[in-house]
């Protein structure tokens, strides 16, 4: 019990090595579950006036 406080500075770099080590395994986990861009939803063309088709047919 002597030497506890004297391996506090000890504990907590461990403690900071293994925060670190963490929060690397994550990042790494986040950054290979991003998935690839998706491609961008295509937009009506604002020069052609909107049907009601084009609004009950998502579709087309």
């Amino acid at each position: 019990h002597y030497d506890y406080k004297s391996k506090r500075g000890e504990r907590a770099m461990l403690k900071e090595a293994k925060r670190k080590e963490r929060l690397a395994l994550r990042k790494a986990k986040r950054a290979s579950t991003i998935p690839a861009k998706e491609p961008e939803q295509e937009m009506h063309d604002i020069n052609k006036p909107i049907t009601l088709d084009d609004l009950t047919n998502p579709n087309k």
